[in-house]
């Protein structure tokens, strides 16, 4: 499932989006779009990490295609009639194909419009050339081996493959947004498959979690920057980083709202996404500042943490 560091990187995406628009909108009208936008970001890590499921659900059966190509050429050969389709009954792909949510979200979504068919057949044709394909279709079925050369596909085939990881980057939007959450969630998915409700990416509680993190970093702006501005010495506001006083205004409004989540946790988070996300120095310009109002915060009283319902 979705992380709360991709939850944060969704909101900071969202905020930072929402500050280019009119600052003469209604506040209420911001947090409409606000809210709306967050969902949209949200549905689309989902609709993306499917279509790559979908991906490598169609790379295991197009072994049925090819056979079925090769078997009416003009003048087939012996191997033309006997290729193996054994991965296309593959039980850990045919588990996925099977589940409800998982059919019900590529109708949905129209995600079965994202497939190549170009690249299906290159992709293929590249998993029959490994030596791990040529040893799965020689020995017996069992749902251990099927498991491991369906996640082989995505990790030996799919992933190395760098033109393929291109094409998705230039057919998918927000592929490159999402590109490292996605390797996440894939590598979850294949240690836990049958736990995937594929039209939830996101618990309950995480996307209260989202919603409440955008819906308080909107409202608490004004007071954010209040207490933001005389740590940014030497550094005027309008002169820092954008990204890096969505990321501040976050993290204060974690540090003083959100009482389950370690002040630690908040401040190592914030640091890590200003490193990912924005300048080289970002990272220490963030730690120092959250880190200075941190101690402030801590001695004026403002900072209560409930000890009971910790969370990262």
């Amino acid at each position: 499932m979705i992380s709360r560091r991709n939850i944060r990187v969704k909101v900071m995406q969202t905020l930072y989006a929402l500050s280019s628009l009119d600052h003469m909108t209604m506040n209420k009208s911001l947090q409409q779009a606000g809210m709306k936008m967050l969902n949209e970001k949200l549905e689309r890590s989902l609709d993306l990490f499917t279509t790559l499921i979908l991906y490598a659900t169609r790379v295991a059966q197009y072994a049925e295609t090819d056979a079925h190509q090769r078997a009416n050429k003009y003048l087939p050969s012996a191997e033309d009639r006997n290729v193996n389709t054994k991965i296309a009954g593959n039980e850990a792909v045919w588990k996925v194909l099977s589940n409800e949510t998982f059919s019900e979200k590529v109708k949905l979504a129209h995600l079965e419009q994202y497939l190549d068919q170009d690249w299906l057949r290159k992709l293929y044709y590249e998993l029959a050339r490994k030596d791990e394909y040529a040893q799965y279709i020689t020995t017996e079925r069992n749902m251990s081996e099927d498991s491991r050369i369906f996640r082989f596909i995505w990790e030996e085939v799919m992933l190395p493959n760098n033109d393929f990881i291109e094409y998705l980057s230039d057919e998918l939007p927000g592929w490159e947004d999402d590109f490292p959450m996605l390797q996440i969630l894939m590598d979850n998915f294949f240690k836990n498959s049958s736990r995937f409700n594929f039209l939830h990416l996101v618990s309950g509680e995480k996307l209260e979690y989202a919603r409440n993190l955008l819906q308080t970093s909107l409202e608490k702006e004004d007071y954010c920057m209040e207490l933001i501005r005389p740590k940014l010495v030497n550094w005027e506001a309008e002169r820092v980083a954008a990204i890096d006083l969505v990321l501040l205004r976050m993290g204060v409004c974690e540090l003083l709202y959100f009482p389950t989540i370690p002040t630690k946790v908040t401040i190592n988070e914030y640091i890590d996404l200003a490193k990912t996300y924005s300048t080289p120095q970002s990272g220490h310009f963030v730690n120092g500042v959250l880190d200075n109002l941190l101690k402030d915060l801590s001695k004026s009283g403002q900072i209560r943490k409930d000890e009971r319902g910790m969370k990262s």
